[in-house]
């Protein structure tokens, strides 16, 4: 199927640490042209960690945006380089001090379409073992081991607002429950 927009132009307005912001100029059915704000991002991954009783490791982190605390599966950008399986086992890694030894694809998900260019690859992480967390300087993580069942409740409940989150465990919650 043919997009109904061509770019005709792009134009960077911003190159961050960790995102650049364009603006594309686009040619639209018709006749009509438009623009298109895309933030570009660096793939992505999210793991979530399921310890031998039956706990999802969730981490509790301040995030400046929404200015609250927010409970959350471990994830981080991928480097260059990098495959979503190794960049999943190093974010489990640094920011939970745990290995795995499975580690299992659930899906791969785009963040936010409509302007945004991350492809987050989601991964069910178990056979932990505890190891030492090295978190980046600025992250501020505290890791917390909840039920699944109450964090599902805790989704339903609006406790748990982070996307990435609310979808991995949606996706793992059968598989999980084959499994007991």
């Amino acid at each position: 199927m043919q997009p109904p927009e061509t770019t005709t132009g792009s134009r960077q307005i911003f190159q961050g640490h960790v995102v650049t912001l364009r603006v594309d100029t686009i040619a639209l059915p018709g006749g009509r042209t438009g623009t298109r704000e895309v933030v570009e991002h660096s793939p992505s991954v999210t793991v979530l960690p399921v310890d031998d009783q039956g706990n999802v490791l969730l981490e509790r982190q301040y995030r400046r945006p929404v200015g609250e605390w927010i409970l959350e599966v471990p994830a981080g950008g991928m480097n260059e380089g990098e495959t979503p399986e190794e960049a999943a086992r190093r974010e489990l890694l640094e920011e939970t001090g745990y290995a795995a030894s499975k580690l299992e694809r659930l899906a791969s998900f785009y963040m936010s379409p409509g302007f945004c260019t991350e492809l987050m690859h989601a991964f069910l992480a178990t056979g932990l073992t505890a190891g030492k967390a090295t978190p980046e300087e600025d992250e501020f993580i505290q890791v917390e081991a909840v039920p699944l069942s109450r964090a599902l409740e805790m989704v339903s409940s609006g406790e748990i607002r982070d996307a990435k989150t609310i979808a991995v465990l949606l996706l793992a919650e059968k598989r999980l429950n084959k499994a007991t």
